[in-house]
């Protein structure tokens, strides 16, 4: 099985960088959304139901299988090249663990908007969307760089 999954290392590879493009536009949307969401009217019209329906979509059709699909196949690229067992892995690791924790925690803001519950202002939200860029960031270097 590691042989094969080593002959296709490159096919793996990519998927895993595919899938954390999306997954990465789709955490820089999700709190766009909602600042778009909370700014267009009250809980209960028609505008807060689209925004409802468009959060949704994005966080059922793009974020978790693509969030999945970066865990399964970061997995196998630990396991095929032995990575799992360096400092820089364990960094990145640690990013991505807070990074799938901040989509979990955007996807239970998502329900809490659903329910007319707005208990972030704009401006935190804005503030929000910087999170998966500083941890892209890092997380990139990591995995590039090795600095450890």
């Amino acid at each position: 099985m590691l042989e094969f999954l080593a002959s296709i290392y490159p096919w793996l590879k990519a998927g895993h960088i595919i899938f954390v493009i999306f997954w990465m536009a789709g955490l820089f949307m999700l709190p766009r959304f909602f600042v778009y969401h909370q700014e267009d009217g009250p809980a209960g019209s028609d505008a807060d139901g689209v925004w409802i329906e468009r959060e949704r979509r994005l966080l059922k059709i793009i974020l978790l299988p693509s969030m999945i699909i970066v865990w399964a196949l970061g997995l196998l690229l630990a396991w095929v090249t032995g990575a799992y067992v360096e400092g820089w892995f364990h960094a990145k690791l640690l990013f991505v663990l807070a990074l799938s924790g901040y989509h979990g925690w955007m996807s239970g803001y998502a329900k809490k908007l659903a329910r007319g519950e707005r208990t972030l202002e704009g401006r935190k939200l804005r503030l929000l969307n910087e999170v998966p860029g500083l941890a892209a960031a890092v997380v990139v270097v990591l995995a590039i760089v090795r600095p450890f």
